[in-house]
């Protein structure tokens, strides 16, 4: 849990993994998420820089330790961790399940409410649940890293003139539910500034884990 992505490709997403010696990273079109070993060595990061290419910028969750020489950091935000410590998982009677022909409506949606990365074959990822209204996606919820025996929920985001209404939280649950059937257990990452979204997750059960780091770097051109 403390380095989930590099657990989840190395385990139940392991068919969605590139590989260059022990640096992984999902396929660019599923999530641009990747996995470095706990303690990278040097010659982790060059093959990280050669997977990735020269001046390309890649995300680091959970990456604590020095950059080495000449990489350059891109974006740096502190996240928190949260898991189900009681969650009141239920399913939702007016949750639909999304796929692969409701992808072009939830990249919509996400770019509208920008909840985080969602790519075009994130959907297959896990299950994804959405609320309509009239016809059209107003909300969604679903699942995104799955280290073995943990699965987080991620893109959880309402339309702007559907907020207020629960949305979410009745998805956040409905997903939870899905995955607590499985016998596994819901966790997920929001931003440490996100104050509201932290208070809502704890009032729906989850409590804080650890505190992470969102870092993201720039790949060196030599």
């Amino acid at each position: 849990m403390d380095n989930p992505a590099y657990a989840a490709l190395n385990g139940p997403h392991a068919r969605f993994a590139e590989r260059r010696g022990r640096v992984v990273r999902y396929q660019p079109d599923v999530s641009p998420w990747l996995g470095l070993p706990d303690a990278p060595e040097a010659g982790d990061w060059a093959d990280l820089a050669a997977l990735a290419g020269p001046g390309v910028e890649v995300p680091l969750p959970g990456v604590r330790v020095a950059l080495p020489e000449g990489w350059e950091v891109a974006f740096d935000m502190e996240g928190v961790q949260l898991v189900d410590d009681g969650v009141a998982a239920a399913p939702d009677p007016e949750a639909v399940r999304l796929g692969a022909d409701d992808v072009p409506e939830m990249l919509d949606l996400v770019a509208r409410t920008q909840p985080g990365p969602f790519l075009p074959r994130t959907v297959e990822l896990g299950t994804y649940l959405g609320i309509r209204r009239g016809g059209a996606l107003v909300a969604m919820a679903g699942e995104r890293l799955h280290p073995p025996g943990w699965t987080e929920i991620s893109a959880v985001c309402t339309d702007p003139a559907h907020r207020g209404e629960g949305l979410a939280s009745r998805l956040v649950l409905a997903v939870a539910d899905g995955i607590r059937g499985r016998g596994e257990t819901p966790f997920l990452h929001t931003s440490a500034r996100n104050t509201d979204a932290i208070r809502l997750y704890e009032s729906l059960g989850f409590r804080l884990r650890r505190r992470t780091r969102f870092l993201s770097a720039r790949v060196p051109v030599r």
